[in-house]
């Protein structure tokens, strides 16, 4: 009787559970980036701007190409809350939570923003629209409170300011 064939993940050969187009795409930025001092973080930065979170099943070719555990790679991901391990919606978010902003009211801001969207921070609309985000200052402290949509700064936000933005975001999205 035949013994059974019990296939062996050798440490030179990543597992790959990636679609082929965010395989190639993590490829690319490994190929590009896992050169430089101190790589991990350029490579993560790089990965997300790409697909806009890092795949869990990139953390394994990521610790490969870097010649370090997987737990690693999860470390960083997990430790800075910039990185995202699941998609987000078509525009990000993020309302400041530094002391200059709430003290121009972004706590009443917060809560009105989680109110209209439905969700929490770090969660998504239901329709796909808008991913919430904290953030600990956005460097506009003398305009506060302030947000960010996208890359786009928005100072003195007001309840009304805020959903005419959500408004018009919806509309384009």
């Amino acid at each position: 009787m035949a013994r059974p064939v019990i296939p062996i993940q050798l440490r030179n050969e990543p597992e790959n559970n990636l679609p082929p187009d965010q395989s190639a795409t993590v490829a690319d930025v490994l190929h590009r980036l896992k050169g430089v001092p101190g790589a991990l973080l350029p490579i993560l930065h790089g990965v997300q701007d790409a697909l806009g979170y890092v795949p869990p099943d990139a953390v394994h070719l990521i610790a490969v190409a870097l010649n370090i555990s997987r737990a690693e790679v999860h470390g960083v991901i997990s430790f800075y809350h910039h990185f995202r391990s699941k998609p987000v919606a078509r525009h990000m978010l993020y309302v400041c939570r530094a002391e200059a902003c709430q003290s121009m009211g972004a706590v009443a801001l917060e809560a009105h923003a989680k109110k209209i969207l439905g969700i929490d921070f770090h969660e998504s609309t239901a329709d796909g629209a808008i991913t919430l985000e904290p953030v600990y200052c956005l460097g506009n402290c003398a305009c506060s409170p302030a947000v960010m949509l996208d890359q786009e700064l928005h100072g003195r936000m007001t309840v009304e300011k805020f959903d005419s933005l959500i408004r018009a975001t919806r509309q384009t999205a």
